[in-house]
């Protein structure tokens, strides 16, 4: 038996049914009286939906490893709608870990929302939206930075990762160097006078900088940054992420007032 790059057992040329992967739990939904559909980002798969049977009994074997925010080792069975899971062990609970903040859970459930709606198709390897949303999730758990910033930080850079990349050096438009005044977000971010559509923004220099920091992975920057900077690049974050997607994120009004 050998396991080939999409996570699937192959031998002797067949392919099996069983497969196993890494994956942080996004969602999950009832269904029945005692099963549980649970919707996963996976490392090697991509966004996974599958039934997780009898979750939902008191004597469930592994009903706890399959709540929101938990990374896990899972393993399993392909279905013709959903799949089925077989098995599934714990590498971290984060949800153990932010249940009791508020602000980072709020953050930490507006991330898991937004990684699912930014992988639009199922099974469709996204290895660098997973690795982010690991890593995030660790940040929020460690506490080492605002959670806002963390969030901030990962939107910025899974949006990035899914080919929407604010530009904040050049002219979104005409590609002119900056730095520029006016930031659109249905331009694409900076713009130069000439290119500028009406009701762009003008946002301060240091916002524009706290957004290069953590688009880029500079804490230093982002750490150091006045509230109020904070304050406008996460309203500009906000409704670039909410651009993008064609619904907007439900759970982004619950981190506004964290």
């Amino acid at each position: 038996m050998v396991w080939p790059a999409n996570g699937r057992g192959v031998g002797d040329n067949d392919q099996v049914n069983l497969y196993r992967d890494d994956a942080i739990v996004l969602r999950t939904q009832k269904l029945g009286e005692a099963d549980r559909i649970v919707t996963l980002l996976t490392r090697r798969t991509g966004r996974v939906r599958a039934v997780a049977k009898g979750v939902r009994r008191t004597k469930s074997k592994f009903g706890a490893r399959l709540e929101p925010f938990s990374h896990v080792d899972v393993q399993l069975y392909a279905g013709r709608s959903l799949d089925i899971v077989t098995q599934v062990e714990t590498h971290d609970a984060f949800g153990n870990r932010l249940a009791a903040d508020y602000p980072r859970y709020t953050a930490g459930t507006a991330m898991l929302e937004t990684a699912e709606r930014l992988t639009a198709e199922e099974r469709e390897p996204s290895l660098r939206l997973y690795l982010l949303l690991v890593s995030a999730l660790r940040a929020l758990t460690e506490e080492t930075h605002d959670s806002r910033l963390v969030f901030d930080a990962f939107v910025l850079r899974a949006l990035a990762v899914s080919g929407y990349s604010p530009a904040l050096g050049e002219c979104a438009r005409c590609g002119a160097d900056g730095p520029h005044r006016w930031f659109s977000v249905a331009g694409g971010g900076m713009m130069c006078g000439d290119c500028r559509p009406a009701g762009s923004a003008t946002p301060a220099v240091e916002s524009v900088s706290l957004l290069g920091a953590l688009l880029s992975g500079d804490w230093t920057t982002a750490d150091a940054s006045a509230p109020r900077h904070r304050r406008e690049a996460s309203g500009l974050t906000a409704a670039y992420l909410q651009w993008h997607l064609e619904h907007g994120i439900r759970s982004l009004r619950l981190v506004e007032h964290a």
